[in-house]
């Protein structure tokens, strides 16, 4: 019996986050746990890397200089909606989080945070993205 080979990747994320080192902080916590990890430091490098790798989770800051993240996540379901977009901010208000959830943030999680469950997280957003894609729904 052939066994697939362990190391293939689970699946591909963006992160997005305009503060040094956060960017780099989950991308070495996640390539280790196997996930193919993108990153951007603006809303308008994210909608340009969401068009050219469509990666299928975005993480995503909510406060960056430029396009913000409301915006930001508005503009990649447009291009895609069965992206899942996980807001990850240090914005704690409901206001702010009805107002991503609105605008079709998948998840919204407040800094700070654990890695453990933003991995928990991540994987169980991708596995309803998986079950969504084997039912037929878009």
């Amino acid at each position: 019996m052939h066994k697939p080979p362990l190391n293939l990747p689970i699946c591909k994320i963006l992160t997005v986050d305009d503060e040094i080192g956060i960017d780099s902080f989950f991308y070495e916590f996640f390539t280790a746990r196997n996930y193919i990890v993108l990153t951007a430091s603006n809303g308008k490098a994210a909608i340009n890397l969401v068009r050219k790798e469509s990666p299928q989770i975005v993480l995503m800051d909510i406060n960056m200089r430029g396009m913000d993240g409301i915006e930001a996540l508005k503009q990649i379901k447009a291009i895609d909606k069965r992206i899942m977009v996980v807001m990850v901010t240090g914005v704690n208000s409901d206001a702010s989080r009805q107002e991503a959830l609105d605008a079709g943030a998948d998840e919204y999680i407040t800094k700070p945070l654990s890695l453990e469950y933003l991995e928990k997280v991540v994987f169980l957003k991708f596995l309803d993205q998986q079950l969504n894609h084997l039912k037929g729904e878009s």
